[in-house]
């Protein structure tokens, strides 16, 4: 669960670790939900029976599905100010895939707020490091730097 925090605060976030989401478990159904959504169905990620021959030894998630669930795995531990109007998906900076993940591997993020600025009034830019762990794997799915507009009411 995201917590609020003072507008005054935002500028002293920079540098900040959050904790870590909660695990989410990547399902074959999630999978082919996001392949019929993209319209992305190669084999590697809806055919478990072709993808076991593969070196992936069975299906793998899509690299940009498990980056759209950075929206809500952020979402879970966020610290957004008082008087929050809207979020907006600002940018991503930086993404690079590391690891695929296979089905049946849960997932989480971490992040780290790089920077965080006022662009006009009510209107302030976050930058974050955001790093996407598979539980009992030592690399990470991903690494990227999530650029979020938040804007504030009076």
């Amino acid at each position: 669960m995201s917590d609020t925090i003072s507008v005054a605060d935002l500028p002293g976030l920079a540098g900040r670790q959050l904790e870590p989401s909660e695990w989410l478990l990547m399902t074959q159904e999630r999978v082919n939900q996001f392949a019929d959504a993209t319209n992305d169905h190669q084999f590697i990620h809806v055919d478990p029976e072709a993808a076991a021959k593969t070196a992936f030894g069975g299906p793998i998630a899509h690299g940009f599905l498990t980056l759209s669930l950075l929206s809500y795995l952020n979402e879970q531990k966020a610290l957004l100010p008082d008087n929050l109007v809207m979020g907006i998906n600002y940018g991503s900076d930086k993404v690079r895939y590391l690891m695929p993940v296979r089905v049946g591997a849960r997932i989480r993020s971490h992040q780290k707020v790089l920077e965080i600025s006022e662009k006009k009034p009510g209107h302030w830019l976050m930058k974050t490091e955001c790093m996407v762990e598979i539980e009992n794997e030592e690399s990470p799915a991903l690494i990227a730097e999530i650029l979020s507009m938040f804007v504030v009411g009076e």
